[in-house]
C-alpha cells in the first residue's frame, strides 16, 4: 500500500516536471522505480523500460496540448526529431545488452556532466536571440541525443533543452518543445524493451500508478501554467537535475 501511494505521489511530481521542464518522466521515474518498485539483478533495466512507457504517454499528452496552443515550432522539431528516432533505436538496442550496474553508473555520470556543462558553458542560463538549428546540430546532434536518451531511459530533454536554449529560445519554448522531441525516444525505447528476450523489462503496475498521478497534473499545469521568470526557470531546471542525481546516487 505504501509503495502504491509513493508511486502515485511521485507520478504527480513526474507530471510537474513534464509540464514545466519538458521531462517526460525519465529523470523522475528511473530513480523512483529503481528505488521503490524494481528488485533483483535486472532492477535498473526494469526501471529504464518502465520509464520509457511513462514517458511515451506523458510526452504524447503534452505534445497534443502544445500543438493545440500553437506553440509547436516545426523548424526546431523537424528534422531534429527524425535523427533522434534513429539514435534512439541504436541506444535502446545497446542498453538491453549492458550490465545493470554499468547502466546505473552511466545514468549518474550523465546527470552530473549535464549539470556541470550547463553551469560552465555560456548560453543556458542567459539565453539570447533565437537562431536556427544547423545541419550538424540536427543530424549528428539529434542522433547522439536519441542514442544517449534511449540508452539511459530518459526522454532526451536534458540534451534538447540545453541545445534549444543555446539557440536562443526562452525556457518556456525550449521545455515545451522537449516533449515532442522526447516522443521518438520513448516510442522506440518502449518497442525495443517490450520485444527484448528474457524477463519482462517493464513493470505495468508501477507504470500505471505513475501515470495515474502524472496525466491529470500535466493537464492542469498546461491549462493554467504558472508564470516563471526565464532565468529562474533555467536555475530550477538545473536544481531538478541535481535532485535526480542525488536520488540515483542514494
Amino acid at each position: 500500500m505504501l509503495t502504491a501511494i509513493s508511486l502515485f505521489g511521485l507520478g504527480i511530481l513526474a507530471g510537474v516536471t513534464t509540464a514545466l521542464f519538458g521531462f517526460g518522466g525519465g529523470f523522475v521515474t528511473v530513480p523512483v522505480v529503481y528505488a521503490v518498485a524494481a528488485h533483483g539483478p535486472a532492477a535498473m533495466h526494469v526501471a529504464v523500460g518502465t520509464s520509457a512507457v511513462v514517458m511515451l504517454v506523458n510526452s504524447l499528452g503534452a505534445t497534443v496540448t502544445v500543438a493545440r496552443a500553437g506553440r509547436l515550432r516545426r523548424e526546431y522539431v523537424w528534422p531534429l526529431g527524425g535523427f533522434i528516432a534513429l539514435g534512439a533505436a541504436l541506444g535502446a538496442l545497446a542498453a538491453t545488452s549492458v550490465a545493470d550496474g554499468l547502466l546505473h553508473a552511466l545514468f549518474a555520470a550523465y546527470l552530473a556532466l549535464t549539470i556541470v556543462d550547463s553551469l560552465l558553458r555560456r548560453g543556458f542560463l542567459t539565453g539570447g536571440p533565437p537562431r536556427p538549428l544547423g545541419r550538424l546540430a540536427a543530424s549528428a546532434g539529434g542522433t547522439g541525443i536519441g542514442a544517449v536518451a534511449a540508452f539511459l531511459g530518459v526522454g532526451g530533454s536534458v540534451l534538447t533543452v540545453p541545445l534549444l536554449r543555446r539557440r536562443g529560445l526562452p525556457m518556456r519554448d525550449a521545455t515545451a518543445l522537449a516533449n515532442p522531441l522526447s516522443l521518438p525516444v520513448a516510442a522506440v525505447a518502449t518497442v525495443v524493451y517490450l520485444a527484448a528476450p528474457g524477463p519482462a523489462a517493464i513493470d505495468p503496475l508501477a507504470a500505471g500508478l505513475l501515470l495515474a498521478g502524472s496525466l491529470p497534473t500535466v493537464a492542469i499545469l498546461r491549462r493554467w501554467p504558472p508564470a516563471i521568470p526565464d532565468r529562474a526557470h533555467a536555475f530550477a531546471y538545473l536544481a531538478l537535475l541535481g535532485a535526480a542525481l542525488a536520488a540515483v546516487l542514494w
